[in-house]
């Protein structure tokens, strides 16, 4: 049998051209057996998938395969992301000629230029990549029912048709609404930009800044603040002196604000009316009145003032905030600062914090203390952004409101900012205004900002009701890892109501408003439920004038009389039967597994529709979520070039190693690292199991069962166990461990041991690595299942079970014995410089044995060293060693302590083992280990040679050793 490189891609197209051909993974109810239906959210269709995505989809993969071995009937379906700006705005860039989208396309892509003359239609676009990316999935692998793949947006009606009905049920339920709401708004489309119709600031949302309005003769200056409650400490107020600002009537006021706060106000159903323009130099050295205390403030330069965020004004809490102090600070040191505008240094001196908030482990001056803590320099040293967030973050979750404070004195910093906020609009003392705390880009390339829609569509996520259902489902669902359950329920928490429609791009359009086009994340929330149905809508080829919403009641609710609904839509009934038990069988479903950056979005979203239009006994019962895969350390993105496309990474590698790569990346939400070497590891990995398998599978019949082979029986046992579990909590990384590497040292550590292998035990435990190795790298495992001369397909056999190998505890603790005595043979080797000639190991005396299995019990039952020695007393192998005994008991019973519980048990359910005869067996083995001479004796032999009085030292499971 050939032994060397494996031929990756010869393997991998025979098995794929062979699964296809049978069609084992094209599935339909089976009334007689469980169903797994896992997802994976849909990629948009404005690239190649690239191996972030690979990331997550191998994982939904590997969990399918596997619950396809253990026998269950497993829905995995795949559909393709059309909707929103992404695709139209790439399209539209293409038109305008933009260099940097039609480099990406060209050089990242390898769009040809004549491929790219057509990127000018958006839905070109989009069935180009289509149609490329659902190659790449058929080649890496993926076990998908094709028969139910769809892509979304009205270009497939049957889809758009669902979507109608999904926004009806909402409108109907009341959860969509036309109201007044600040949203992120692109100016070029006319149209709210959500997460995914950005190309930078996804997450970003209007942030309500609390405007504190500072009387000056006639006007006002709004300082914009997130912490109102601050106010009682304010000692100045910063405007940037390079900045430009305006005098301008607001409504019916007149207020002081930077240029582009002015622009901002207009947007928010605000009337502006600029007057003049003037520089922020010319406020530095005014006075304003602080409307809580009704005493005058001055106004002072502070270049972090951010013209473009807020109102381009803030006011000065030098005592808890930290970069007001060192705007304060840097002033004092250079007084020159102020004095070229006029200032007297003398003002600046005599401004001294005001200690407002009482805070645990702090003085009187929080901001202070952390700015020196920090060793922050200036305004502009970026540790002031750390020292901030350290100190809002203590305030806000543990500080006290002092008695300087008003009414408000004695209240918590959490609770109080809504009550000062309401209490000051209503005697005119502050405003507010919307705005963005970092910048948002459309796909289109517009710079986003913030505008108050009136008469749009949002889906009324603040509602209670929907928001303590929706917690409801999240508390019945599984979620992988279990910490991500918490962010669930904060995001739900937080959640505001959300724009659920744009004016461009691709979509469906709300079926009562047709003017708008429902948004990317808003039509992606229950496409799972179209899976079940589609295969049946295809087959039959019906019209989206077939598909009524009364048919989608009866299909996803059970509502209304088959007969009935059946004959109205003019379909037959039993193919509107059919697609209800396909739905009744499927749904819910088992497993969706995402990227942490949809959490916040998507995946709650998932969450939300389902608790709205489901009946609870179809709601998710399982949500994974993992990290998002760097390469090479660093962050994916195509404006560094380092996106790695999943078809190039197949190409260059082969399907098998990337998936394994992937799935050795990580669990739980953990960013992994794509990296060259790990590639290279994998390849070596897979390539010797190819080599380990052709080996075993021409070894020659023959070879005893003895010790060794109970051993590696029972390694395999505890791989089954582990790998087993891990898979079941999804973790595919841990899981992988096991089968690339543990197996792999498990058999090496058998055949070093092992002078004649029993090839009966090779060809069993061969025979199950490959069933575990299966739904990690499915190619290589069919080719190794074929190889022993297996029929069928390995990715429909059964999971193996832990019960078809027997557990000898005994076996493995020897095992690790002789592993633990080899390491300190090395290590006194290392130390003395010997080479060894004769090495005598003198194995524990049976009293020692029962001594620390009676220690052991007593840790286990909580006894106390004096019962232990009292019981020992009676002992009559112990009576003749007593005073021995004491001693090691007493050193025993210390080192005890360090044992896990885990172990403890092991020991004590292995009891008494013949050490000495096992080592006398491995004379062979370890003679030849050290190239020397090896003598065994019970240390208690009279007869035994033992010069250095080493015996005496000999411990169950750690012989004394002897060198020569």
């Amino acid at each position: 049998m050939s032994i060397g490189r494996v031929d990756w891609k010869a393997i991998e197209e025979k098995w794929q051209k062979r699964w296809n051909e049978s069609k084992i993974f094209e599935v339909d109810p089976d009334p007689k057996r469980e169903k797994t239906f896992v997802t994976f959210p849909f990629a948009y269709m404005n690239g190649p998938l690239h191996v972030g995505h690979g990331f997550t989809a191998v994982k939904v993969d590997a969990y399918a395969r596997y619950m396809r071995m253990r026998q269950r009937s497993v829905l995995f379906p795949w559909a393709w992301h059309w909707t929103g700006e992404t695709i139209a705005g790439a399209s539209e860039r293409v038109k305008r000629r933009d260099p940097a989208i039609i480099k990406e396309f060209k050089e990242l892509d390898g769009v040809s230029d004549e491929d790219l003359e057509r990127f000018v239609d958006p839905a070109y676009i989009a069935r180009y990549y289509t149609e490329q990316n659902r190659e790449t999935v058929k080649r890496i692998g993926f076990s998908i029912d094709w028969r139910r793949e769809f892509h979304t947006t009205s270009l497939e009606p049957n889809f758009s048709r669902f979507i109608e009905w999904q926004y009806r049920r909402l409108r109907e339920g009341g959860y969509v609404f036309k109201g007044t709401h600040p949203v992120v708004w692109c100016p070029n489309c006319e149209s709210p930009t959500g997460d995914h119709d950005r190309l930078e600031g996804e997450g970003a949302s209007p942030e309500e800044y609390i405007l504190i309005k500072f009387r000056m003769g006639e006007s006002y200056i709004p300082a914009a603040t997130f912490r109102p409650e601050t106010i009682f400490g304010v000692t100045n107020l910063w405007i940037n002196p390079e900045a430009e600002y305006v005098h301008a009537k607001v409504d019916e006021e007149a207020w002081i604000v930077s240029v582009e706060a002015a622009e901002k106000l207009k947007d928010q159903l605000r009337r502006v009316e600029v007057n003049q323009r003037l520089l922020g130099r010319e406020l530095v050295g005014a006075t304003c009145i602080d409307p809580v205390t009704g005493k005058p403030l001055i106004i002072l330069p502070a270049w972090f003032v951010d013209p473009k965020s807020g109102s381009g004004v803030v006011y000065s809490v030098p005592a808890h905030a930290p970069l007001d102090w060192v705007a304060l600070r840097d002033l004092k040191a250079k007084p020159e600062l102020v004095e070229r505008y006029g200032v007297e240094k003398s003002k600046i001196e005599k401004i001294e914090p005001i200690g407002i908030i009482h805070l645990e482990d702090h003085g009187e001056y929080p901001a202070v203390e952390i700015v020196e803590e920090l060793k922050v320099k200036d305004q502009w040293d970026p540790k002031c952004e750390d020292a901030t967030k350290i100190i809002y973050r203590k305030e806000y979750h543990t500080g006290i409101l002092k008695n300087n404070c008003l009414q408000y004195s004695g209240m918590r910093v959490q609770e109080v900012k809504d009550r000062i906020v309401r209490d000051f609009k209503e005697v005119k003392i502050a405003d507010s205004m919307f705005d963005l705390t970092q910048k948002v880009v459309c796909r289109c390339t517009t710079l986003c900002k913030v505008k108050i829609l009136q008469d749009q569509w949002f889906l009324r996520y603040s509602d209670q009701q929907w928001k303590q259902r929706t917690k409801l489902l999240l508390s019945r669902a599984k979620v992988y890892p279990e910490s991500a359950r918490q962010w669930f329920l904060d995001v739900i928490d937080w959640y505001r109501d959300w724009p659920c429609a744009r004016k461009t791009g691709l979509g469906t359009p709300i079926p009562w408003s047709p003017e708008w086009i429902i948004e990317t994340l808003s039509d992606s929330t229950v496409y799972m439920a179209f899976y079940t149905i589609n295969k049946e809508i295809r087959r039959h080829n019906l019209t989206p004038k077939q598909l009524t919403d009364e048919v989608f009641d009866y299909i996803f609710l059970g509502e209304g009389r088959l007969e009935e609904v059946a004959s109205r839509a003019g379909i037959e009934k039993e193919v509107l039967e059919s697609m209800r038990l396909e739905f009744l069988y499927w749904y819910p479903v088992d497993l969706r597994v995402s990227a942490k950056e949809l959490l916040p979005n998507h995946l709650t979203f998932y969450l939300f529709h389902h608790a709205a239009i489901f009946r609870e006994e179809h709601w998710p019962r399982a949500i994974g979520v993992n990290g998002m895969l760097m390469i090479e350390g660093e962050k994916m993105s195509k404006s560094k070039g380092n996106i790695v496309s999943l078809r190039r990474a197949i190409e260059e590698h082969s399907a098998d190693i990337v998936r394994v790569t992937l799935l050795m990346g990580g669990d739980g939400m953990d960013d992994p690292d794509w990296r060259n070497e790990n590639l290279k590891d994998i390849t070596n990995r897979l390539e010797s199991f190819m080599n380990t398998a052709k080996n075993i599978i021409g070894m020659s019949e023959g070879g005893s069962f003895g010790h060794l082979e109970e051993w590696l029986t029972s390694r395999i046992h505890d791989r089954v166990v582990k790998v087993t579990e891990h898979l079941e909590n999804l973790k595919t990384r841990a899981a992988a461990e096991n089968i690339i590497y543990e197996i792999q040292n498990d058999l090496r550590w058998y055949l070093r041991r092992r002078g004649t292998p029993n090839s009966k035990v090779l060809r069993r435990l061969l025979e199950t690595w490959v069933r575990l190795m299966a739904p990690f790298a499915p190619h290589i495992s069919e080719e190794v299942w074929e190889l022993l001369g297996n029929e069928g397909f390995v990715s429909t056999e059964q999971w193996p079970r832990p019960e078809e190998f027997e557990k000898s505890l005994r076996a493995e603790l020897i095992e690790e014995s002789v592993q633990n005595m080899i390491e300190d043979i090395k290590n006194i080797l290392r130390a003395t410089g010997k080479t060894p000639r004769r090495i005598i190991l003198y194995t524990a005396p049976r009293w020692k044995w029962r001594a620390i299995l009676r220690i052991l019990e007593s840790r286990v039952k909580g006894s106390t060293q004096e019962g232990v020695m009292k019981d020992l007393a009676l002992d009559p192998e112990i009576k003749d060693v007593i005073s021995e005994a004491k001693k090691f008991v007493q050193t025993f019973t210390k080192e005890a302590t360090q044992v896990t519980s885990e172990y403890a048990e092991k020991i004590l359910e292995a009891g008494i083992i013949d050490e000495y005869s096992t080592l006398k067996e491995a004379i062979p083995f370890l003679s030849k280990e050290f190239k020397a001479e090896v003598e065994v004796y019970r240390s208690d032999d009279h007869s035994k040679y033992d010069p250095a009085g080493r015996a005496y030292h000999a411990r169950p499971y750690r012989p004394a050793v002897y060198i020569e």
